[in-house]
Parts: C-alpha cells; structure tokens; sequence
C-alpha cells in the first residue's frame, strides 16, 4: 500500500490524477494489461489523467450511495451496477434507527438511478471484458469507503486476475476495510482527520454528467468497441 504521512493538498482532480499516475508507472503498471475504472462523477477526471498516462482502455463503474433518512450526506450502504450488489453498514443503520421499509423504498429508488447512469454514461456500448485483466478502480477520495467497497465487489465477480484500488486521499478507517477487498491499494494521501474528500483539493469543482460523458467517450474513440458477448 502507498501511503504518506504528509498530509497533501492537490490543486484539482487532475493534479490527483497525474500523481497518481505517476506511482504506477514506478510500479511499471504499464507492463499490465490494465483498464482502468472511474467511480462517476468527480473519480472519471481522475481516472481519466491515469488513463491517458498509461495508455489504458477506460470504463465506468456506478455506484450510488444509500442515504440515511433526513439526513442524506450520512452514507447508510451503497448499490452497484452489474450484479445487484448492495452493501449495507448494519451497524449504523441500528445506530440511525433506519426503519426497514425506509430502506426497501432508497434501495429501489438508487437501483433505478444506477439504470439512468448507466444508459446515459454508457449507451448501447457493452461493458469491457475484464477476465484476467489488471483493473484500477478510482475515485477522487474515500470517506466512509462503502461506495468503494461495493464497486470492489462488483467487479471482483467479473474474474480479473488483479484488482487494485486507488485514490488520491483516503480515510484511516476505510482504508484498513477496504484491505480485504482489493490486491494492493495506492492513497498517496491518509490524512488522521480527514473531514470530508473536498477538503484535500484547492479546486473541488462539482463535476457534471456531460463532462464525465464526454471523457469516457474521448478515451472510447481511441479504442475499438467490443463486441457484445454471447453465451
């Protein structure tokens, strides 16, 4: 795991994504056969700096936080596209008093946004083969790390030979959960108090749909479609 006790400060995401970029290319990550992999929105732009760097396929994972009722900054479990993953924090979920049907209701709502992200982000385009394939999963920073574990997990089931996680800053506590789910793990940056991931950035600009539409279909352009697979 690379990790700094120096607290860093990135001037935008895409300043995160070239440092990041280049700890992998010390890594030699370029001798992988590597896809890369953006948590939208704000973890594409990252992503996208990593991508150009190592001259690597790009795509999209979503992601959708479950929200805590009244209170939907408080991450309460997240959904994942692809095989109806949902993962939930128990714990708090009792602490919060979440009713049951409160959360039957989010889990439905999210699911449905999961659909909408997925055709507009990617279209009729299908998802890339990762079978024994280096993926780099990416987001702009980790907080509570559940969003992050369930794409994780989402993607572990796809069968890639080397899952590795990576973010330009990450809380302590979600950086020791996130160790059993990913094969090596790059955060430049794990601040002691980490606040919230804007804190970590002198421009946190709200990324929107159409920027991270147009960065994945930059990076598409320079790749041949695949074919839809058959069973």
């Amino acid at each position: 795991m690379m990790s700094t006790r120096q607290d860093i400060i990135y001037e935008d995401r895409r300043d995160a994504g070239r440092r990041i970029a280049e700890i992998l290319v010390k890594r030699k990550y370029h001798n992988h056969t590597l896809i890369v992999f953006g948590i939208p929105r704000g973890g594409l732009v990252v992503a996208d700096e990593v991508s150009e760097a190592m001259s690597a396929s790009m795509d999209v994972i979503i992601v959708r936080k479950l929200r805590a009722p009244y209170q939907p900054e408080l991450g309460i479990g997240a959904l994942v596209d692809g095989d109806d993953i949902c993962i939930i924090n128990e714990e708090l979920v009792r602490a919060v008093g979440v009713p049951q049907d409160y959360l039957n209701r989010e889990i439905a709502c999210q699911r449905d946004e999961v659909e909408r992200r997925l055709r507009l982000y990617r279209g009729d385009r299908p998802a890339l083969d990762v079978t024994g394939k280096t993926l780099l999963v990416i987001d702009d920073g980790i907080a509570t790390g559940y969003t992050f574990r369930a794409a994780l997990e989402g993607l572990r089931r796809r069968n890639p030979a080397r899952l590795v996680a990576a973010a330009p800053a990450a809380a302590r506590s979600s950086v020791d959960m996130l160790s059993a789910f990913a094969d090596e793990m790059i955060f430049p940056s794990i601040p002691e108090n980490f606040i919230s991931v804007g804190t970590w950035y002198r421009n946190f600009d709200q990324v929107s749909d159409e920027e991270a539409v147009a960065i994945l279909h930059r990076n598409w352009a320079k790749f041949k479609p695949q074919k839809p697979m058959h069973d």
